[in-house]
């Protein structure tokens, strides 16, 4: 694993790194995202990423969110992690996604309408174990919470 990649997931482990990234991050993807016409997200410099479009679970109004993501390439499909940077409280997105699960997202450039399912049990603890060797990080976001963090596999419609 690359030097930055290390540092980057040191850093991204800190309370410092929770309090000032969900107000930064989001920002700058989305104006990369826009800039690039849907092609590129700036965190996905070092995660894979997509941009969410999802109905608010109380308001019904679209929501465009960029997200990490977790690609699993041997079943199309990507997987979602509510981590919230390991700070309380699950991510909006994740009530949306529980209220509406047809949304759509944009991979690579890509509109792609999805189905969000909620993973549970076996089929969680198992997706916990990849995301965990995806982005070890994961682990001292959940160490930090009470919650347990939401997960989320997408499928194409």
């Amino acid at each position: 694993m690359p030097i930055g990649v290390k540092l980057v997931q040191k850093v991204s482990s800190t309370r410092t790194f929770a309090k000032i990234a969900p107000h930064v991050i989001p920002a700058l993807d989305k104006a990369v995202h826009r800039i690039t016409r849907g092609k590129t997200l700036l965190s996905a410099q070092m995660l894979p990423g997509v941009v969410l479009t999802a109905k608010g679970a109380r308001s019904g109004l679209e929501r465009t969110t960029p997200l990490a993501c977790m690609p699993e390439p041997d079943r199309g499909t990507w997987l979602l992690i509510g981590s919230n940077f390991g700070r309380p409280g699950h991510p909006a997105w994740t009530a949306n996604l529980l209220a509406h699960p047809d949304v759509e997202i944009s991979w690579k450039g890509e509109a792609i309408p999805v189905r969000a399912e909620r993973l549970t049990g076996a089929d969680r603890a198992e997706a916990w174990t990849a995301a965990l060797a995806f982005w070890p990080p994961y682990a001292s976001y959940q160490a930090r919470v009470d919650r347990e963090i939401r997960l989320f596999r997408l499928t194409r419609r």
